[in-house]
Formats: structure tokens, C-alpha cells, sequence
């Protein structure tokens, strides 16, 4: 059994297609059947059911599939770990990044980290913090960057807090408050709100300031875009609480400061368990190398 083997069956159980397969891994469909049919006859088994049209995995390829790609990781870990060794960084480097960073200059960090290890490959994942902490517990993905209420602790992983901060008010600049300095929670009881979806990490602060005031307010809008959402306020849809360093400079908005308002905690987080070499590296360049 043959590495690359394992890497053709990944290959057609994920693309259904064994010319798909054959053309992800640059190699002539001939040649990837060869080395599939030379995998079933050693292991005894089919591994996919295939017609002229159609390939499915196989119960026996539902069962192989998941070691084989344990497999793969693992081999890419131990060469990634082996070069290391050797002051070398490379292997894979997944980070994911809510759509509220503010604390990290990204971009700059991975320009910098780039130059230095040039043979990493990155890839960046956007979403939310709560699948993010799970994926790096499950070994899925390496570093995010999470924005949690200040009474949610992040378990499971190693964190660092980036910042502390207090959400403000986004209005539109023909809203009654655009010109306001200052506000209180009770001022904006009666306003429509568009904020992230109920339950999300990103609305919680703001749900969470609500409440311990003894205060209702009227989400009427969500969504999952940080743009989409500034655009609802931009329209005079509804109002907001974000992150001001989120929020343009002119563009039809205005910010205005919450007295009590909802507060915003910014993690970096990585595995507690065994981190790679990549990750290890990559900890260094936004200050958290020490852990």
C-alpha cells in the first residue's frame, strides 16, 4: 500500500469521478485506475462501485476512506515535522478569521510569515468562532482568530486575549442619533436592529448587555456579513452594534459610544494538543509564540 495510492482514492471519493481525480492529481486516468484496481486486489476488497457514469464508494470504501485520510495527515506531518528538524517550516497552515478581525493587521502577519516561510501553504477560512474552536479541537484547522462576549471563556484550546473593546452604536448619517456623542442602552430599546444571527458568538455581547439591563430590543434583521449588515444600517433599515475599526469612515454611517454597552473580547486561538511546527511558527508573528 502505497501513498499515493491513498491519495487517488481521497481523490475520486471526493470528486465522484475518476477523471476529475486523475486531473487533480495531473496524471492520466489510465494510470490512476491502475493504481485503485492494484489497491482492491491487495486489500481483497472493491473500494467503489463504478458504471460508465457513475462511482460510489463502496461499504468497504466508506470504511477505508476516513484511515486513509488519517493516513495522508499523517505522513504530511511527520515530513513537515522531519523539516522542521531541520529549520525548515512547511506542510499546511489553516486559520480561520471571523468578519470582525480587528485586533491582528492579518494580511501584514501573513506577508511577514510568508517571506519567512515561503514553503507553508495557507489556506484562510472564514465563519464563526464556536465551529472554529471546534475544528482546532477536532485537529481540522490550526489558529483562529475568535470574538467572544466577555462571559464566554473559550475551552478546549489555547488562547490569548488580542483586546478588549466596547461596541458603539452604527447608525445612518439621517438617523436622530448620528449626531449624538453619547448613548445608553435604554435609548435604543425602541430602535430595529440587524446584528449577526441569534446565537452566534458575534451577537452574543450585545444580547448579553441587553439582558443584564433588564432590556428587550427588536432584531428584525440578521446576517452573517459584516458588509450586508453596514449596508442595512447605511439604508436606515435598522441600527447596529459593532466594532468601530470595522466601521468606514463616512460612507453614510455614523458611531456613537454606549454608556453600559455590550463588551467585545478578541482571542487568538490555537491546539492545546501538539501544534505543528507551521502553527508554532505562525504563533510567533502576531506575539503569541510563548503561548
Amino acid at each position: 500500500m502505497e501513498l499515493q495510492q491513498l491519495r487517488y482514492v481521497v481523490a475520486v471519493a471526493e470528486e465522484h469521478s475518476f477523471t476529475r481525480a486523475a486531473e487533480r492529481h495531473f496524471v492520466v486516468q489510465s494510470a490512476l485506475s491502475h493504481q485503485i484496481k492494484a489497491l482492491e486486489r491487495e486489500l481483497g476488497v472493491r473500494l467503489f462501485a463504478r458504471t460508465s457514469r457513475k462511482v460510489e464508494l463502496t461499504a468497504a470504501g466508506e470504511a477505508f476512506v476516513p484511515g486513509a485520510r488519517a493516513s495522508l495527515e499523517a505522513a504530511e506531518r511527520a515530513a513537515a515535522d522531519a523539516a522542521a528538524a531541520t529549520g525548515q517550516i512547511r506542510g499546511d497552515l489553516t486559520i480561520g478569521m471571523i468578519p470582525t478581525v480587528t485586533a491582528v493587521d492579518v494580511p501584514a502577519a501573513l506577508r511577514e510569515f510568508r517571506r519567512t516561510h515561503p514553503a507553508v501553504r495557507i489556506r484562510l477560512r472564514g465563519g464563526g468562532s464556536d465551529e472554529f474552536i471546534a475544528a482546532i479541537a477536532a485537529g481540522a484547522m490550526d489558529i483562529a482568530i475568535l470574538g467572544l462576549a466577555d462571559s464566554a471563556v473559550p475551552r478546549g484550546v489555547a488562547t490569548r486575549v488580542l483586546a478588549r473593546e466596547r461596541l458603539v452604536a452604527v447608525v445612518g448619517t439621517g438617523h436622530r442619533f448620528a449626531d449624538w456623542r453619547r448613548l445608553r442602552l435604554t435609548d435604543l430599546v425602541d430602535e430595529t436592529f440587524v446584528d449577526f444571527p441569534e446565537g452566534s458568538p458575534g451577537r452574543l455581547p450585545s444580547d448579553h448587555a441587553f439582558a443584564a439591563a433588564g432590556l428587550r430590543r427588536e432584531v428584525a434583521f440578521e446576517a452573517m456579513s459584516t458588509d450586508l449588515i453596514l449596508d442595512l444600517v447605511r439604508q436606515g433599515l435598522a441600527i447596529t452594534l459593532l466594532s468601530e475599526a470595522v466601521v468606514p469612515a463616512g460612507r453614510g454611517l455614523r458611531t456613537v459610544a454606549v454608556t453600559g454597552g455590550p463588551t467585545r473580547i478578541e482571542y487568538l486561538a490555537w491546539s492545546d494538543f501538539n501544534p505543528g511546527p507551521a502553527a508554532l511558527a505562525f504563533l510567533g508573528f502576531v506575539g503569541a509564540g510563548d503561548g
